[in-house]
């Protein structure tokens, strides 16, 4: 019965492994294909050096498959996919847009015509490789990273402290992000989001007992009490100082987005959400208010068109958010085709959250709808895989990670498309740039990870874990000992449990609202001759050396 279960799980995985296989083909063949198209509208010929991207672009994606076939079979057969798909169809979006910024700035001594393409697959391989290495292949389980939250807490803090000590540029319009050192720039908070969101998952699988405590009621919604509510007011302050001293309103939002939603799925309390809603807006509302980017960022949300005005509001300084308009409403349902728009009048879409009208401008509604889907069902995949876990740690990261890219994503084009004021974040996965490039791929490489745990427990639920073996008896008494255990006394007829096998009271970590819970220890089936099957999924440490509760 084991090995008739263990054949057929991994067929299955097998199975998905080959459906990853076909769909990587797919996307790479979708990019290409978007390549031919625009090059052909642009310049009239087969874009040079097709077969080398192809070729190059179809080894990565190999590379990665492998890499996940290898040290990953039981992972979602999509979540790769769609992050190939995302990256390849930047990558053609870039190339297209370099093509037509080296006819309009041929003249101009500015960075506009320095085509962005090679450098964004320069990063493609970095990311690919980095975030495969450092997560897929050295990692061997998500709960490994339980050890190290508070060391990632603590050089999170330090990074997304350190902009607002770098002086800014030009090219930054007002804002703080990068850091620049011998001649590299950076931009920390991209990282940061993955280190925070890792800390979140440690952090609220150890105290959600605590934040669940009822509190008092007032006008039909029970609110936390004051000792509790400080995690959130802390999350708060920080949020505002980023907002205040970086003013960057997209890295806010998402910071404290995350903390909020993490902490409803930890407890289940609306209050949880009531309360940070009214805080994010009230603290969005004061800066905005007074501080002088911030309040040109929202005017320009509030009145796109009173740039073109002979007296304006002098905190509108750019003319962006009207022309994201003009191109978005020029693409109507299909789209003038690839390469046959004029996004590159938007002076660096290519180098921006604005990459996202090209789409909407040469692709239509169509084109968008087809590509927040893509979004939609990766960030759908993250959460399927929060459901399928059994260990609140890896529930809560995969539901942060999710969380977060969903958000990022939401902030950007809700700012490009009028909805939210503009943040100045990278669209993931489109937009150029090398640090939101590999910061997006170790969520995709975390997020293989964790559904390859969920994957190895639905589809080997019967099988033994060799990891949470138990010890071997340090001497014969022990053995007897834990061999009577097991075994009925001889007054105890047969087929009734002995005392020690009468179902524990759960511990904290399995009574988390919404979370399955897991057989005591003690209560294997050994009349049904199934092997003795741990409360915890497979994974490096044995239960009493759970790193969150050592």
């Amino acid at each position: 019965m084991q090995s008739t279960a263990r054949g057929e799980g991994r067929r299955l995985a097998g199975r998905h492994r080959n459906i990853e296989l076909g769909l990587l083909v797919l996307a790479v063949a979708i990019c290409l294909a978007g390549h031919i198209d625009a090059d052909l509208a642009l310049t009239g010929k087969m874009p040079p050096g097709l077969l080398v991207h192809g070729l190059s672009l179809g080894a990565l994606a190999g590379a990665a498959h492998m890499a996940v076939r290898r040290f990953a079979p039981y992972a979602d057969p999509l979540i790769l996919p769609l992050g190939v798909f995302l990256t390849g169809f930047g990558l053609m979006l870039l190339d297209r847009l370099d093509i037509s910024y080296a006819a309009a700035h041929s003249r101009k001594g500015d960075y506009q015509k320095i085509p962005a393409a090679p450098q964004q697959l320069m990063w493609v391989y970095i990311a690919v490789v980095v975030s495969l290495v450092a997560v897929v292949v050295l990692i061997k389980h998500h709960r490994f990273l339980q050890r190290y939250v508070y060391l990632l807490m603590a050089g999170a803090l330090i990074l997304l402290a350190a902009p607002a000590f770098f002086p800014g540029r030009p090219e930054d319009f007002g804002a703080k992000r990068w850091i620049r050192l011998f001649g590299l720039s950076f931009e920390p908070d991209e990282f940061v989001k993955v280190a925070i969101t890792i800390f979140f998952a440690g952090y609220l699988m150890a105290s959600r007992d605590a934040l669940a405590l009822a509190g008092r009621k007032i006008w039909g919604l029970t609110l936390p009490r004051g000792r509790h509510a400080g995690p959130v007011l802390a999350i708060w302050v920080v949020s505002l100082l980023v907002l205040v001293f970086e003013r960057d309103l997209g890295t806010s939002l998402i910071f404290f987005g995350v903390f909020v939603v993490m902490l409803y799925v930890a407890t289940e309390r609306t209050s949880w959400v009531v309360l940070g809603l009214l805080m994010a807006v009230g603290g969005a509302a004061v800066v905005g208010t007074v501080e002088p980017h911030v309040h040109g960022r929202v005017e320009a949300w509030l009145h796109p068109l009173d740039i073109y005005k002979e007296h304006h509001d002098p905190a509108i300084i750019s003319d962006q958010p009207a022309e994201a308009l003009f191109s978005l409403g020029t693409g109507h349902l299909t789209g003038t085709g690839l390469g046959s728009g004029r996004p590159w009048l938007i002076g660096f879409a290519g180098r921006s959250d604005f990459v996202f009208t090209t789409i909407g401008e040469e692709l239509g509604l169509a084109g968008v709808t087809a590509i927040l889907l893509v979004y939609l069902l990766l960030v759908q995949r993250g959460l399927r895989t929060a459901v399928g876990l059994t260990d609140p740690f890896g529930k809560l990261l995969a539901t942060g990670l999710s969380t977060a890219l969903a958000l990022q994503v939401f902030v950007v084009v809700g700012g490009v498309s009028g909805l939210v004021p503009l943040t100045g974040k990278a669209l993931p996965f489109l937009a150029a740039g090398g640090s939101s490039l590999l910061a997006n791929w170790l969520t995709v490489a975390l997020l293989i990870k964790l559904s390859d745990s969920a994957g190895r427990t639905a589809l080997e639920p019967a099988l033994p874990s060799t990891d949470f073996a138990a010890p071997a008896p340090a001497s014969k008494r022990a053995a007897a000992r834990q061999a009577g255990r097991q075994a009925p006394s001889a007054g105890q007829p047969a087929g009734h449990p002995s005392p020690e096998s009468q179902p524990q009271p759960q511990s904290a970590e399995q009574q988390m609202p919404g979370y399955p819970s897991a057989p005591h220890p003690a209560a294997a089936p050994e009349a049904s001759g199934r092997p003795h099957t741990p409360p915890f999924p497979s994974g490096p440490y044995p239960p009493n050396q759970n790193p969150a509760t050592a």
